[in-house]
């Protein structure tokens, strides 16, 4: 028998999304009336780069730099959603990004050769290789496949990766599970 955890909402949603989109992600249900905060302190931010896989142990993390990576994480959002709607982005939150993304990092090999780290200077780093990736994402070939969730109160950014591009939830395991047990629980009482 697999013994699976369950998720909790202090849980970092890490699959099924791009790097630059588990920033974002540390709001919860952000379409909500009630969205969740899961970058609360310090620490959690440390928490984060070790389960994006940045970092083997926590870098540190103070109240300046939770401040910047909201500041970040609500840049890469709203810069997200305005590429999915095919409106133009504000200069502010480019240049957001942008600053984030001139911290130094630099590749490095595994010790087995296998897999490559980025090696910067704590948080900046991690905040800049985040950076990096919306850059890469926001002006490379998937732009035009860049959705919000269909689950208002998700509205969680994601690639739609999929042969014909109609994927309309962030992941089937989330948003749309349940939305397919809210059909299904439509249908009985109908």
């Amino acid at each position: 028998m697999v013994d699976r955890k369950r998720r909790t909402k202090e849980d970092f949603r890490l699959r099924d999304t791009r790097l630059c989109f588990t920033l974002p992600a540390t709001l919860g249900d952000r379409g909500s009336e009630q969205p969740y905060e899961r970058l609360k302190t310090p620490d959690d931010l440390g928490r984060w780069c070790v389960e994006i896989g940045l970092f083997d142990h926590p870098p540190a993390a103070d109240e300046q730099k939770l401040s910047k990576a909201i500041a970040l994480r609500e840049a890469i959002q709203r810069v997200g959603e305005a590429i999915a709607r095919r409106t133009p982005p504000t200069a502010r939150d480019v240049a957001q990004i942008n600053v984030a993304a001139s911290v130094d990092v630099a590749p490095q090999l595994s010790d087995d050769a296998a897999a490559i780290r980025w090696v910067a200077g704590g948080i900046e780093g991690a905040l800049s290789h985040v950076a990096r990736d919306a850059i890469d994402l926001y002006a490379g070939k998937l732009r035009q496949r860049i959705r919000i969730c269909e689950n208002v109160e998700c509205a969680g950014l994601f690639v739609d990766e999929s042969r014909p591009g109609k994927r309309r939830w962030c992941s089937m395991t989330t948003c749309g599970d349940q939305a397919k047990k809210a059909r299904i629980r439509l249908r009985k009482i109908g």
